[in-house]
């Protein structure tokens, strides 16, 4: 039998080791695969041969469970841009002569977009270059914007985060009898889905976000005002979900006039700031008392409200991505597709990788009202169903038992 290595990549998930776990299960259930290896960082740790044998530490099912209820990359995760295999080979190679030294014959990298993106050109290099090993992906990203699947692991348990925190601020905002503005940046910078997770806080009937602002649509600063000026006549209170990446119609971002303008690896403009850009604009301009927040980090790493669903899904992606492997498929990504809503069925498939990378799903126009600071019906009920379900997390000592890898 050979070796199979596996890796994590891109912004971490409440659901991504979950998806690891999947892989793991799979294997022990195909008896097909020795050793399964976990690269230290992502493709980094291919590349620079830092490997941990997974066999030695996940070794009963209660530390399975452990590890698909624990938050962010267990693998640790890097940003690192793979070039085109034709301009600069020495990666590649450094990559193949790992595959080499230890066996490896199937290769899964979990991750989003850009992980994809390094899918497609591994693969590539080594079927051009008469190397026999299998490269699969498997997805995850709280964004919600990889291309061919219904929805990504990870955006699930985000959005059921979101949706509660939005509630509960609800609540608060609510106490008060003085005219209040509280503005939630979320993230997203090209696609609107996380913001637009907001909408599920009024499910069971609460009043939720009262405004909801998505970065597919242009953003005009007089017209916020004009909106917040509206519910302000109606209630004291008024919560506003804001998208991070929200821009005006020439593309300047709101977080522009306080960004430092530094870019991460990919060359991506970092863009937190739109909330506290907005309170100053409202303090301007309405002069009310009002607040910004922003989610940041805990919209992906709070496993303590993960969905079910979610967890679930991310299990099932990665015995997809296992058994796609085994059968020889490779350049692929495991992949969701839905089949109803109601009730709520999928089925797993595989995807050509090379349409995945580099494009990305953005929410639909029409699923955004006319007015543009709210969503339909229609993305509520593609949404809801992918928040469902709590997860049997672990306690000990009053905080949630989590498991590390190296």
């Amino acid at each position: 039998m050979r070796n199979l290595l596996v890796a994590q990549s891109g912004g971490p998930t409440a659901a991504i080791n979950a998806t690891l776990a999947g892989v793991l299960q799979g294997v022990r259930a195909s008896g097909k695969v020795d050793k399964v290896y976990g690269a230290k960082n992502g493709i980094e740790g291919a590349i620079k041969d830092q490997l941990i044998d997974l066999n030695e530490i996940i070794r009963d099912t209660k530390s399975m469970d452990t590890l698909s209820y624990t938050p962010s990359s267990a693998l640790g995760t890097c940003r690192y841009k793979m070039k085109d295999w034709r301009k600069d080979d020495e990666p590649y190679k450094k990559i193949v002569e790992t595959f080499y030294k230890y066996d490896i014959k199937y290769f899964i990298y979990i991750g989003g977009n850009d992980s994809m993106d390094t899918v497609d050109k591994l693969s590539e290099y080594c079927k051009l270059n008469n190397h026999d090993f299998i490269i699969m992906g498997a997805p995850k990203t709280v964004d919600n914007d990889l291309n061919l699947t219904d929805h990504s692991p990870g955006f699930g348990s985000a959005a059921k985060y979101i949706a509660t925190t939005i509630s509960e601020l609800a609540c608060d905002i609510g106490a008060y009898d003085i005219p209040a503005v509280t503005i939630v940046e979320i993230m997203g910078r090209n696609a609107g889905w996380l913001t637009a997770s907001a909408a599920l806080s009024r499910v069971n009937g609460n009043s939720g976000a009262d405004l909801i602002y998505l970065c597919e649509k242009d953003f005009d600063n007089a017209r916020f005002i004009n909106d917040v000026k509206e519910k302000l006549a109606q209630k004291p209170g008024v919560l506003v979900a804001v998208s991070e990446g929200v821009k005006d119609s020439n593309g300047a971002y709101v977080s522009d006039q306080i960004s430092s303008g530094a870019v991460d690896n990919f060359g991506h403009k970092y863009i937190a700031g739109a909330a506290r850009a907005l309170e100053q604009l409202v303090r301007n301009e309405i002069g009310c008392k009002v607040r910004s927040i922003e989610l940041n980090l805990m919209q992906r790493a709070a496993a303590h409200i993960a969905s079910e669903t979610d967890i679930i899904e991310s299990l099932m992606l990665g015995q997809k991505a296992l058994s796609c492997a085994l059968d020889g498929e490779t350049g692929r990504m495991a992949a969701i597709k839905r089949l109803s809503d109601m009730p709520y069925r999928v089925e797993f498939v595989s995807v050509p990788v090379n349409e995945v990378a580099n494009h990305e799903k953005i929410v639909p126009m029409n699923w955004i009202t006319p007015d543009g600071h709210d969503v339909t019906e229609e993305l509520v009920a593609y949404m809801k169903p992918l928040i469902q379900g709590e997860t049997n997390v672990k306690y000990e000592n009053g905080i949630p038992i989590q498991i590390k890898l190296y």
